[in-house]
């Protein structure tokens, strides 16, 4: 069998699809494994191997453990836009950001958190909604932590450059303020003040969280739906730990809170939440 012109077997697929629940949460079902044979042959070619069998074998193997995050950089969806969902931030905007400007004009720290920031466009969407509301935020103390799991796509994010069509979500204004068009076929490149407020990590939200300050806001969107129900049902109560008392906690249109967590959060818009506790008088999340 050629695994870059064939079907990957079954025993490869099984292989691939433990290993990466294992390493990164990720649910790969047999419907998924034409899709997870293309990804891969890049990672075949790229180590000189025959099929993808046998990168099967090599990335299981104790040799192939380093393979193993290029591994989850291949089955990795990202699919990022600016402002995607907008009603998250029209919400930020109205409910949320005027306190937060107001605690950080007055000295005090904003801290945001998008988790599986993808290619960037969700972290840089939060600072420029932030920076046209006030753009003495700049010289604040706000940060925005944006993490994934794929060293490759921080990478891209953190190069801030964008093509014509990637900004399109982009008002004309926000445009003119917040990018530079950098001469690259027709692309933009994120202004600096932008680029100051967000930091990239890496990090797998099945491992270790060592942020230990409370976040104002976290985004998670369109992140835990790729998780089986058990390990999304783990994540909830780490989120709410992580999440400040009156913060708030943006979901991914096809995403809902577990019920095991429903105790936890409120709703107060479209998957948006918050503590129960920050909502004086509300009851647990309705559905």
């Amino acid at each position: 069998m050629d695994g870059q012109s064939g079907t990957m077997s079954p025993k490869a697929f099984q292989a691939i699809a433990a290993l990466a629940k294992e390493e990164a949460g990720l649910v790969l079902t047999q419907g998924k494994a034409t899709m997870i044979q293309s990804r891969l042959r890049k990672r075949v070619r790229a180590l000189g191997l025959t099929d993808v069998d046998a990168y099967a074998k090599f990335v299981t193997s104790r040799e192939g453990e380093a393979e193993r995050r290029n591994m989850v950089s291949a089955l990795t969806t990202n699919v990022s836009h600016f402002f995607r969902e907008s009603h998250h931030f029209d919400l930020l905007r109205n409910l949320a950001f005027p306190a937060l400007i107001d605690r950080a004009t007055r000295g005090g720290k904003v801290r945001i958190w998008s988790a599986g920031c993808s290619s960037g466009q969700e972290p840089y969407s939060i600072a420029m909604s932030l920076l046209a509301m006030s753009p003495e935020l700049a010289q604040r103390d706000v940060l925005i932590l944006a993490t994934d799991i794929d060293p490759n796509i921080l990478s891209f994010a953190q190069a801030a450059t964008f093509s014509e069509q990637q900004v399109a979500g982009i008002t004309d204004a926000m445009k003119k303020s917040f990018l530079t068009r950098t001469g690259e076929d027709g692309k933009y490149q994120v202004n600096a003040p932008i680029r100051r407020l967000v930091r990239f990590r890496e990090l797998n939200l099945h491992g270790d969280w060592p942020m230990r300050a409370k976040f104002d806001v976290i985004f998670c969107r369109n992140v835990v739906i790729y998780f089986d129900p058990q390990d999304q049902a783990a994540l909830w109560p780490r989120f709410h730990a992580a999440l400040d008392s009156n913060g708030w906690m943006m979901l991914g249109h096809s995403e809902r809170i577990s019920d095991s967590a429903l105790n936890l959060f409120t709703s107060v818009g479209p998957t948006a939440y918050r503590p129960v506790q920050a909502v004086p008088g509300t009851a647990q999340v309705k559905r």
